[in-house]
């Protein structure tokens, strides 16, 4: 048996054994996970791109896999019943023949009911309704239980780790695709279409839509469009583009200055490159992300202060909000199944861990703990929406609005990669997948 394949059955004895804990804690003794279903959208035939169920797929390797049930009882192999029916429309689906699938017992079904199960403790979790699961005779989504999955998620195993880090690498391959095409003077339509060839996937199956943002488009946080038109200049190039493996993502975030780029966004993005590398080899067990986040917007106080954007001190550039102006978003999340895996804002009780009121957009509150897999992806942007205020306020005078006009054509810089928690430090994936290992 390959190493890889032994790594999936340990994930997948791992997981029902602590699957097993938690039904003895929840009461309950056997438990339906569903895949869910396509959405029809309103008055139309079409339906929105599918993504099974994170808790199915932390079992089974198929986020495609629709109408499809996993039932899992202690003591017991889980079942998986797969939604085949006999269909000249589609491809039907398959039984799965690799090495993982040796774990489950599983059934080819045209129904779209759940298996049947003997025992009287049930419940079920997934896109149902509380109608059907009481058909069922079975609990719905249970929050208690709920928490407790959701906290296993947090935390990754060598096989879960190995998938993040061949998503990396496709990843990677996609990135230098982009950093090619920008270089030759493509459009975000034709970067955003080389990216894809390169990363081996179909526009349906990335973990998220893909940010390919030329000049001020760079500074819109999550940039939805792709211009098929060559921009008069070229400042700079924002990509924020992903690849998923076995059901698991990668979230990778590159930013390039342009040859009409000036000299001032060239040696910014520089410093901010040396910022994130600072901010990865600070990740480690018993940090607290929060603080991680709040030392994000010292040094980025530090480093627009050096660049004599910001005329003032670094403590008062982030006790003003100034800092949250140029960078609003959070320093990173949880990374997994999801991109914004779950677990990120809970205790290891279960119980919700809000993030602070001056940064409500950070998704990540917990203290970082050994196979945790988080994103650092600091930023900074000229985005007029929050800058003007300040333009108008008390604090104008502590920025220097000729450079940052002098930014503003680049729209802004964002940079991430993704990192494993070690016993001792951290591991950066996509370093890892771009060394090849």
């Amino acid at each position: 048996m390959r190493d890889r394949d032994a790594l999936h059955l340990a994930h997948l004895d791992a997981l029902q054994q602590a699957y097993a804990g938690h039904l003895e804690a929840a009461g309950v003794d056997a438990l339906w996970i569903y895949s869910g279903a396509p959405h029809q959208h309103y008055a139309d035939d079409q339906t929105a791109t599918f993504r099974a169920y994170g808790h199915f797929v932390h079992w089974a390797p198929l986020p495609e896999l629709s109408h499809s049930w996993l039932l899992i009882r202690r003591g017991r192999r889980p079942l998986l019943q797969i939604h085949a029916p006999a269909d000249f429309w589609h491809l039907p689906a398959r039984r799965p023949d690799a090495a993982w699938s040796q774990a489950f017992e599983i059934r080819l079904s045209d129904e779209i009911t759940p298996p049947p199960c003997a025992a009287k403790r049930r419940a079920v979790i997934g896109d149902l309704d509380v109608e059907q699961a009481k058909a069922m005779g079975a609990t719905l989504n249970p929050p208690a239980l709920l928490a407790a999955l959701d906290h296993g998620r947090l935390h990754k195993s060598a096989h879960e780790q190995a998938c993040l880090i061949d998503a990396n690498r496709a990843a990677l391959a996609g990135h230098a695709a982009a950093r090619q095409a920008f270089e030759r003077g493509a459009s975000e339509l034709d970067i955003h279409l080389a990216y894809l060839a390169a990363s081996r996937q179909r526009e349906s199956s990335l973990p998220y839509d893909s940010i390919v943002g030329l000049n001020r488009h760079a500074g819109v946080l999550h940039y939805q469009h792709y211009e098929q038109t060559l921009p008069g200049e070229r400042y700079s190039l924002l990509v924020d583009a992903g690849q998923r493996q076995l059901g698991y993502c990668a979230d990778i975030t590159r930013t390039w200055a342009g040859p009409e780029a000036p000299d001032l966004f060239v040696s910014l993005l520089a410093s901010m490159q040396t910022l994130h590398q600072r901010l990865v080899a600070a990740c480690a067990p018993g940090v607290a992300f929060v603080a991680l986040h709040r030392q994000m917007h010292h040094e980025l106080a530090q480093l627009l202060i050096e660049h004599g954007v910001l005329r003032c001190s670094a403590e008062a550039a982030v006790d003003t909000g100034l800092t949250r102006a140029f960078c609003p978003h959070g320093l990173g999340h949880s990374l997994g199944i999801q991109v914004h895996d779950v677990g990120g804002r809970q205790d290891a009780a279960g119980a919700p861990l809000p993030p602070p009121a001056s940064d409500p957009a950070l998704r990540l509150t917990r203290t970082l703990t050994p196979n945790m897999v988080v994103t650092i992806e600091p930023g900074c942007y000229v985005i007029p929406m929050l800058l003007e205020p300040l333009r108008r306020g008390a604090e104008a005078a502590q920025v220097d609005w000729t450079l940052v006009e002098r930014l503003a054509p680049c729209g802004g810089i964002r940079l991430e990669d993704n990192v494993a928690i070690t016993p001792s430090g951290q591991r950066n994936l996509t370093l890892a997948a771009d060394d090849g290992d």
